[in-house]
């Protein structure tokens, strides 16, 4: 058997902004988990997750060509994630085998509501972890994150890849995300002969994930109970800002680049002054954002959380796509965080036991 866990992720800076290729965004990785467990298996595959409503879903393999084929006309990113590894696998000469894979997750609360942690990323990057190491392929990070962002955009291609970059190198993480143009004429070329293995051994146009020094600031979380649908706002957004002004939304993109590039700084300066005032500063961008979009980005719950945070001192905005999920504060040592949390709680919003998880890199 073989197990892996991958992290889940939170935004600290540059949603929205990061959508669009060549810029950027932070991340953290933080201490829940999703873990695949692959076992070996005769003649049919089962995959095994709550996420599904059958609780589990049957396997099998076209004649033509082996490849993965379910039980009806469906696809996710455990499906996708498997089918690029396998193909990597039959493009290194490898025989394709049956295997039950079984998805365990940490990543929603106890009624199974997600939490806005970056489930779809996690359970892709510990698929493809998993089932490369049934099939003994080996793989450094970054062409883990490739594959799981391959699988990824095979299943949903709107998203920017930050959460499976955090999912993959964990801690810190300094993400730019790729040419979108140029991955997807790439893409369709994978089907030739060991056209996947040259797509992730190439380097791709614009993208840059490195790992950051943690800043010597404590993050806290909080949880709105409102979850929210991050492809379905992010297309609202991007539409609704198109419609409504785009030179509005060249200066969100131009303002996030510079709140970026001064949030670089503030990690290699070791700067938690100013590393805060980024983030105040990208809250400001985003609420600009909202307004030009139409679409609210900060929901009352969230405005809440960032006013209790800066009463008791941190600085706080949303996370991710926002529309409700989680927000974050970044504290200074003096910060009294049980107090904050204890406010938090008052006002219906849940805070989250989480801190940020680091492993070694993996590299060639």
């Amino acid at each position: 058997m073989i197990s892996v866990s991958a992290p889940g992720k939170l935004y600290i800076a540059g949603e929205y902004a990061v959508v669009e290729p060549g810029h950027h965004a932070v991340l953290v990785a933080i201490d829940r988990f999703i873990t695949v467990r692959v076992t070996l298996a005769e003649h049919a595959g089962r995959i095994i997750s709550d996420l599904y409503a059958a609780r589990s879903l049957t396997w099998h393999r076209r004649l033509e060509d082996d490849v993965l084929e379910v039980e009806e006309q469906f696809d996710d990113y455990v499906v996708s994630a498997i089918r690029v590894v396998e193909q990597m696998v039959r493009e290194a000469g490898g025989t394709m085998q049956f295997f039950d894979l079984e998805v365990s997750s940490e990543l929603g609360d106890d009624n199974g509501r997600k939490l806005g942690l970056g489930s779809s990323s996690a359970v892709t990057v510990a698929t493809v972890r998993a089932v490369a190491g049934f099939y003994g392929l080996p793989l450094d990070d970054l062409a883990v994150y490739k594959l799981a962002l391959l699988a990824s955009y095979a299943v949903q291609p709107i998203g920017s890849g930050g959460d499976i970059a955090a999912s993959t190198f964990t801690g810190w993480v300094g993400y730019t995300s790729p040419d979108r143009d140029w991955l997807r004429e790439e893409t369709e070329k994978k089907n030739a002969p060991d056209g996947l293995t040259r797509l992730v051994t190439r380097q791709w146009p614009l993208l840059e994930i490195r790992r950051l020094p943690a800043p010597d600031l404590r993050l806290r979380v909080g949880w709105t109970g409102a979850p929210a649908s991050t492809p379905g706002l992010v297309a609202n957004v991007q539409a609704g800002a198109h419609r409504s002004d785009d030179a509005a939304y060249a200066a969100f993109l131009r303002g996030s680049e510079d709140c970026l590039d001064h949030l670089m700084c503030a990690f290699e300066d070791n700067d938690p002054t100013g590393f805060m005032h980024q983030i105040e500063e990208n809250r400001r961008l985003l609420l600009d954002l909202s307004r030009t979009s139409g679409i609210t980005i900060e929901t009352l719950q969230l405005r809440r959380l960032v006013e209790i945070a800066q009463e008791h001192g941190a600085v706080a905005k949303s996370s991710g796509a926002g529309g409700g999920d989680c927000g974050i504060a970044l504290c200074s040592p003096e910060t009294n965080t049980a107090a904050l949390c204890a406010a938090w709680e008052q006002a219906g919003i849940q805070a989250l036991d989480l801190s940020v998880h680091v492993y070694p890199e993996v590299t060639p």
